[in-house]
C-alpha cells in the first residue's frame, strides 16, 4: 500500500473553534490526602482488590471514595 498522495492547490476553508477544554490549573486540582495506616478485614480488602481488578481501577482509591461518600452523607446531616 505505498499509493503516492497527489496533492492539488485548492483552496482550504478553516473554522475557529473556540477553546473548550479547562486550564490546567483545573485540571491539576487534587484533593488534600492524609496518609494513614489502617487494618481491615481481609473479605473487604479481597472484595475491593477483584472489584478494582475488573474496573482496571486501584482499590485503595475505591475505598477512599467510599470513606468520602460515608463521610459527606453524614456530616449533611
Amino acid at each position: 500500500m505505498k499509493r503516492k498522495i497527489k496533492y492539488t492547490n485548492e483552496p482550504m476553508e478553516f473554522e475557529l473553534i473556540k477553546d473548550f477544554l479547562p486550564p490546567p490549573e483545573q485540571l491539576a486540582i487534587k484533593d488534600e490526602n492524609v496518609k494513614v495506616t489502617i487494618t481491615l478485614s481481609k473479605e473487604s480488602i479481597e472484595f475491593f482488590k477483584q472489584v478494582a481488578k475488573k474496573h482496571d481501577s486501584p482499590y485503595q482509591k475505591m475505598i477512599r471514595k467510599v470513606l468520602d461518600s460515608y463521610a459527606s452523607h453524614y456530616k449533611k446531616a
